[in-house]
């Protein structure tokens, strides 16, 4: 092929030459002359096929990259790889009539074709007088240079295509990732270990657990309560089953405590689930043994064995339910008794199943023979059992020797087991009682020391008497709590949260705390202290410094006259004295003296919170001090109780000197670190300077031939 088209363009060339040089030049710069003769020449099937094949090779290319845009491009194409010698130099010539033919097409736009011709078209040269030996041995250079301006401008063409296609995928990728962003999450169903649903979902699930831990080896073993009540059972298994299977989903959706937040995502909550021991188990339980019944039959109830595999959550229920009953330790007891119960009625199914192997009447040992009526009845069967099972474990009592060697065996583990039972009767049920009587114990204790220090220091006895019957109120009324020593180890904010819960309502019935900031009125919720008094009792008496102001929570509080008999006013629940005293107002009349009496009528309960607390809470909030001290002189300036020439003076000498004494203080403080800084620093320096002289040392002690050797072994090391 490569012959055939360096002959066509050789007889082109002859027909050209052969005119004359007018004729040929107006041929030359007519392009549509010189066009439709080249191109008549050069349209045969070849090129056809070329085109064709180019196409299906860039179609092939644009499919591959559609399907794969992360597979780079391969750099050869799909006919270099097939194509011999003779299929390149047939590419060459048809890309030497792809070019011709684009060069055609520029000169007809352009105004100069001749120009235009001769600078595109390479194969045409200004010397028409050479060879044709010239020009065939000329003609594979081109053709090489073509094919590889071919391939460059095909992989130009290519990396543009999977640029647009990659643009195109990455707007689509960023449109998914937006349309995901706004779309919502959904919302899955999961429950909180920590919610009352839970704990409901546990009582349902205990009631299954505990039905099949009874009743399976009861109708296992006494086989007359199984085909009695068959029809009851098929519900109750069922039920029982369809309430094991909800449990399992459950236990993939419930959530669980990840850096302190709940999980709920459904994919990650599946995978704890499978990683955990109860998983296993709840696989075991949901096997479908009762296909066997099929085969031998529904009275067979042993196959259900598998679901006491769940008895977990019963015992997670009993866990729960002792941490949220109000008598823990009732609770308790009721537990214990409740495993006794079952391990008992389990051993007598097993004495009777035992009977039934051996043979009933067949010894002393063995249940009696049941063909005597009074020993065939269902009722007689379970409670001779039951009863032998109580005698045996707890080993109270004779029942009759065993005769073979089974049923030594099972008397003996039977022994061990109402040992184990005995022991830990005795410990729980001690452990218990001594919590219960934990608190009167230590309040006991407390009485018995004060009554031996009243003792040795001869108190009267009516003081005595009132210390007692003061001792008795606090525990009918179950005041013997300390509340610091209950709430030690709660965080403070639990703390605080526990005390505006209790308190804050009563704090702000103080007048000069109503318009308080939240924060201030947090601090001082936690130093109020609860305070008893007895009948009789004063509070404050007229002229005593005022340290605390109190107020009452429960009972009634007379303000009397000096004789102590005389009333003036009673206060009640709810009311409080005392705040202007701890204020320590400038200008006072009182100053910070008591200026009455008050006698508590019965027992009062009164909410304590002295001046040093006050004072330490309204550092940290001086804006409001100010507010307070307005408040107060405001109030003592109604009752005309303070001296306006004082109040408006300057500042207090006494406070002036309060005030250099807590400077005196912190700088005799900041002294101290600043003298332990400099010599920790001394110290440090001192260090420093010795490991430099050691190092100064060792280098002078260092020779030039150690030197040498140092880096011999250095290029060593290297090559």
């Amino acid at each position: 092929m490569a012959k055939v088209n360096s002959e066509i363009s050789y007889l082109t060339r002859c027909r050209l030459s052969s005119r004359s040089s007018d004729e040929e030049l107006s041929v030359v710069e007519n392009g549509d002359s010189r066009y439709m003769g080249v191109t008549s020449l050069l349209f045969p099937l070849s090129l056809i096929m070329s085109r064709l094949s180019y196409f299906f090779y860039m179609l092939r290319n644009w499919a591959f990259n559609r399907m794969n845009p992360e597979v780079p491009a391969r750099r050869d194409s799909f006919l270099e790889r097939f194509r011999g010698p003779e299929l390149k130099e047939m590419s060459g010539c048809k890309s030497d009539r792809q070019s011709l033919d684009h060069n055609s097409t520029t000169r007809r736009k352009n105004k100069w074709p001749l120009a235009t011709y001769n600078m595109n078209n390479c194969n045409n040269t200004d010397d028409k007088k050479e060879d044709k030996k010239e020009e065939i041995k000329k003609d594979p250079k081109d053709e090489k240079n073509n094919d590889k301006k071919e391939k460059k401008d095909e992989k130009k063409d290519e990396k543009k295509d999977e640029k647009k296609d990659e643009k195109k995928d990455d707007k689509k990728d960023d449109k998914k990732d937006d349309k995901k962003k706004e779309e919502p999450p959904k919302e899955i169903w999961i429950m909180d270990p920590a919610a009352d649903m839970y704990y409901r979902w546990l009582t349902v699930i205990a009631a299954p657990v505990f039905y099949n831990l009874i009743m399976i080896v009861t109708r296992a073993c006494f086989n007359e309560l199984q085909d009695r009540f068959t029809k009851l059972w098929i519900f109750l298994d069922y039920t029982s089953d369809f309430i094991y299977y909800t449990d399992t989903f459950v236990r993939s959706r419930t959530g669980y405590l990840e850096q302190g937040l709940l999980v709920k995502d459904a994919t990650k909550l599946r995978a704890k689930y499978r990683t955990t021991s109860q998983f296993k188990y709840d696989m075991i339980s949901m096997i479908p043994t009762d296909l066997l019944f099929l085969k031998y039959g529904y009275n067979n109830p042993e196959f259900r064995f598998n679901r006491l595999c769940k008895i977990s959550r019963l015992f997670e229920f009993f866990e729960r339910t002792e941490t949220r009953t109000s008598f823990p330790n009732m609770f308790r007891i009721s537990n214990l008794v409740l495993y006794i119960l079952v391990i008992i009625h389990w051993n007598a199914c097993m004495f009777f199943a035992i009977s039934k192997t051996i043979g009933f009447g067949s010894d002393t040992w063995v249940y009696p023979n049941i063909s005597h009526p009074e020993h065939g009845r269902l009722a007689r069967k379970y409670i001779y059992s039951l009863y032998w099972s109580t005698l045996t474990l707890t080993t109270i009592g004779e029942t009759p020797a065993p005769v073979r060697d089974v049923e030594y065996l099972f008397v003996i583990a039977d022994f061990l087991t109402g040992v184990l039972i005995f022991a830990s009767i005795v410990g729980n049920v001690g452990a218990m009682i001594s919590n219960m009587n934990a608190s009167r114990a230590e309040f006991q204790a407390k009485i018995d020391s004060i009554k031996q220090y009243m003792q040795f220091r001869k108190v009267t006895k009516d003081l005595e008497a009132r210390v007692i019957k003061w001792f008795d109120y606090l525990w009918t009324e179950k005041k013997t709590c300390d509340e610091k020593e209950v709430l030690k180890n709660l965080p403070d904010k639990l703390k605080a949260e526990i005390a505006i819960n209790v308190h804050l309502d009563t704090l702000k019935k103080v007048r000069i705390f109503q318009d308080c900031e939240a924060g201030l009125l947090i601090e001082l919720v936690l130093k109020l202290e609860p305070q008893v008094f007895s009948p009789g009792d004063y509070i404050c008496k007229k002229g005593d410094i005022g340290r605390e102001m109190y107020i009452i929570k429960e009972g009634k509080l007379a303000v009397v006259a000096d004789d102590g008999v005389t009333q003036f006013v009673v206060l009640s629940d709810g009311a409080y004295f005392g705040e202007i005293s701890i204020l320590g107002i400038k200008g006072s009349k009182a100053g910070n003296r008591r200026t009455a009496n008050i006698r508590s009528v019965g027992y009062s309960d009164l909410f304590a919170l002295s001046k040093d607390d006050l004072m330490e809470a309204l550092t940290e909030y001086p804006d409001a001090k100010k507010a307070l001290e307005e408040k107060g002189k405001a109030i003592l300036m109604k009752d005309n109780l303070i001296d306006e020439a004082v109040a408006n003076a300057g500042a207090d000498p006494k406070d002036l000197e309060e005030k250099l004494t807590r400077l005196q203080d912190n700088l005799d403080v900041m002294q101290t670190k600043f003298a332990k800084l400099m010599a920790e620093f001394t110290s440090s320096q001192m260090r420093m300077k010795q490991r430099v002289s050691q190092m100064e040392s060792q280098v002078k002690a260092v020779k030039p031939e150690d030197l040498s050797e140092v880096v011999a072994d250095k290029d060593k090391k290297v090559q």
